[in-house]
């Protein structure tokens, strides 16, 4: 029986294994707060569960909302603010400190998976670039120091115009004024600690200043002839999918093609000013609705088809105290009355859609839709495993002389 057992265990090791390793496809939100009217992080969360929504990216570490997210599932971001980077680059022991009050005060009840360290530092007015990478690093320290290093990631959201050169695709670059003083540091200290670069991709912005030669089907993921990139012969049928290889371009030409990309914030207003080409409800639920779909398909972009991607949508409400153009304040999916501001398919269809018993069979469409299956079955046979789990242990026991 000891043999049984052992080959069970050995079984149930190995597809655990094939199951957290892994990669898969996710969405997740931006709960941005710049407003004064939304609901409170209760009813948030709520919502969040509602939508199928497992993860969330915060700009902040907000107590109540830290709190309010404790024991629900949720995966969280949290963020470090620009004004406290040079704070966090120049004193391990005020990083000490703003990691035990903001992270391991609420770590594990709170799901915390990574700390943005700033946001978007190379536009900030504040010139707070020098102190980016000190900063990652003495917040890492912290994480050591209370042994989370392995369980939270740390990474920096970039703005797209970090870009030197994205078109076409395969020219990708960083500026070169970024490229000595913190690019390459960053991402040497993301390949070191296993993180993977955040980056914020809008393609409104881009459809917005050159409506004359971007197709607008090209920028909502619609029919489209698409574009070939002249340098690697790669067919893009979408702006969102182009941009990000120019970032894999830009990585890669640096020697750090290995770094993933993650999509922390996208998203398309559903108003904005007469100047803001492009700007509508219908676009708006178009590129959201097109990309949640895109997203969940599974496949990676041309230039890295095997890398599921992992997006934050921008934003989960309309935020009416957001400075700036119209287009700022109504990038939301909800009203703040919690009302859709139009109708997309979240991830909780996904989650309706999906087999609800084994009598269901996984059809494999392509490498990606083949490692879902792979996914799907293992779960399954670790399901029967666990089921026969009791009767395995009851005849143990029985064939023991012992009664072991």
């Amino acid at each position: 029986m000891a043999d049984s057992l052992a080959f069970f265990f050995s079984l149930l090791l190995i597809f655990t294994l094939s199951i957290t390793s892994e990669a898969a496809p996710s969405i997740g939100i931006n709960y941005g707060r710049v407003a004064n009217d939304l609901p409170p992080p209760s009813k948030v969360v709520q919502l969040l569960n509602s939508q199928g929504i497992t993860r969330v990216k915060l700009y902040d570490t907000d107590a109540t909302v830290l709190s309010a997210l404790s024991n629900t599932g949720i995966k969280v971001v949290v963020a470090m603010p620009n004004e406290l980077l040079s704070s966090a680059a120049g004193d391990q022991f005020f990083a000490d400190n703003w990691v035990e009050a903001n992270i391991s005060a609420y770590y594990p009840a709170t799901q915390i998976e990574a700390i943005a360290v700033g946001n978007e530092v190379f536009v900030d007015p504040n010139n707070t670039t020098n102190y980016l990478v000190p900063a990652m690093n003495n917040v890492y320290n912290s994480l050591k120091k209370l042994n989370l290093h392995d369980d939270i990631k740390i990474s920096s959201p970039i703005a797209f115009s970090a870009l030197f050169s994205s078109y076409p695709t395969s020219s990708g670059s960083f500026k070169p004024d970024l490229v000595e003083p913190v690019i390459k540091p960053m991402l040497e200290f993301l390949r070191k600690t296993g993180s993977y670069l955040m980056v914020n991709v809008y393609p409104f912005f881009a459809y917005a200043a050159n409506s004359d030669k971007i197709n607008l089907s090209y920028a909502l993921f619609e029919n489209n002839p698409g574009v070939v990139d002249s340098g690697n012969g790669f067919k893009y049928n979408s702006l969102f999918d182009a941009q990000i290889d120019a970032v894999n371009a830009a990585t890669s030409a640096l020697q750090y093609g290995d770094v993933n990309v993650v999509v922390s914030e996208t998203g398309w207003p559903s108003k904005g000013d007469s100047n803001e080409i492009g700007a509508s409800e219908a676009n708006a639920a178009s590129y959201n609705g097109n990309l949640v779909k895109r997203v969940l398909n599974g496949s990676g972009t041309p230039l890295r088809p095997n890398d599921p991607l992992t997006v934050f949508l921008f934003a989960l409400f309309n935020e009416n105290q957001k400075p700036g153009p119209t287009s700022e304040r109504n990038y939301g999916l909800f009203y703040p009355t919690e009302q859709k501001v139009y109708d997309i398919p979240l991830p909780v269809a996904e989650v309706a859609a999906a087999p609800s018993n084994m009598g269901n069979w996984c059809v494999a469409n392509g490498g990606a839709a083949a490692e879902k299956c792979h996914v799907a079955l293992a779960r399954a046979i670790l399901a029967v495993l666990l089921m026969l789990l009791p009767n395995l242990l009851d005849l143990g026991s029985v064939n023991s002389p012992t009664g072991y």
